[in-house]
């Protein structure tokens, strides 16, 4: 079974501030391996040009085996006021599952955002096999429920996938 790993960088970021600790992106892989060949992994992100914490955790992710794909952040004030930052990769993660589509037989969604139901249902209506990894508690309800049985939870698999220090 060939498989791509695609990792919605800022849903898995603000998931783990939930978990109070930290998952290792390279157990990910090692722990998706389980199912079959990893044929390519994305990691998307928005990107901070200035960040020099950014560019090394990229460098890290490059030099484990992930392709990273990123998008200038945003930066404007939301209607309190305030100073918001966004960077939205949802269509560019949908793009390269489609893009893609014929070099893997199984997708892997790191992300518990709603924004993807469509997509999932659509690679099942193609015949493609799908796993998505996050936790109960960052998990959208209508990605839930669309899952079922190929739905994991990362507090499940702890033990293989937390990073040591």
């Amino acid at each position: 079974m060939r498989i791509a790993v695609f990792i919605d960088g800022s849903n898995f970021y603000h998931m783990q501030r939930k978990l109070e600790w930290k998952i290792d992106v390279k157990k990910v892989l090692d722990y998706c391996s389980d199912w079959g060949e990893i044929t390519d992994a994305y990691y998307y992100n928005g990107a901070n040009d200035a960040s020099e914490q950014q560019h090394s955790f990229f460098n890290m992710l490059a030099s484990v085996g992930y392709t990273i794909v990123t998008k200038p952040i945003k930066r404007f004030t939301n209607s309190e006021g305030e100073t918001v930052q966004k960077a939205n990769l949802d269509i560019e993660i949908v793009l390269d599952m489609f893009t893609t589509i014929d070099t893997y037989d199984m997708a892997v969604l790191v992300s518990g955002d709603s924004d993807f139901e469509r997509a999932l249902q659509l690679l099942r209506a193609r015949g493609k096999k799908f796993k998505v990894l996050s936790t109960a508690s960052y998990l959208a309800k209508e990605i839930r429920y669309l899952c079922g049985m190929h739905f994991v939870d990362f507090q499940d698999i702890r033990e293989r996938v937390e990073k040591t220090v």
